[in-house]
């Protein structure tokens, strides 16, 4: 079965469209996607990271991630750190001043997933998440 526009094209469609929706919403802030996606990935993390494995995560170059620390650190979000035993590699700490910010992305980033998805029934939406998730996992292995 043919699908138009192909799924893949589909998916990632309305993962830009989603992404630039949260953007604009956070551009008061001076949050673009690239600075918002380090946070949350240093978030999710739980613990600081080095930054080849923050790039990894974001999947970056790591020269491309070091211009959105520098920002981040000049703002106050995030400090780095030499990692113990190795000064040559930093780990990327998020600063309380990251708290209040992380705050206003989460409520943000909800408050879109609530309007993108309203009117889709929790059974649609759910069914949409596994086949996304099955895909996902399809695409890690390697």
């Amino acid at each position: 079965m043919a699908l138009n526009p192909p799924l893949g094209r589909a998916i990632a469609l309305a993962s830009r469209r989603w992404r630039n929706r949260i953007d604009e919403r956070l551009r008061h802030a001076d949050l673009t996607q690239a600075r918002w996606h380090v946070l949350l990935e240093l978030e999710k993390a739980r613990h600081p990271l080095s930054q080849k494995d923050l790039a990894s995560r974001i999947g970056i170059e790591p020269p491309t991630l070091v211009r959105q620390l520098n920002d981040l650190e000049r703002r106050g979000l995030v400090s780095r750190r030499p990692i113990a035993g190795d000064r040559r590699v930093n780990a990327v700490h998020l600063t309380e001043a990251a708290e209040s910010v992380l705050v206003e992305i989460h409520q943000i980033a909800e408050q879109t997933r609530k309007e993108i998805t309203q009117g889709l029934s929790d059974a649609d939406l759910a069914t949409a998440y596994r086949v996304i998730q099955q895909i996902n996992e399809r695409l890690e292995d390697k």
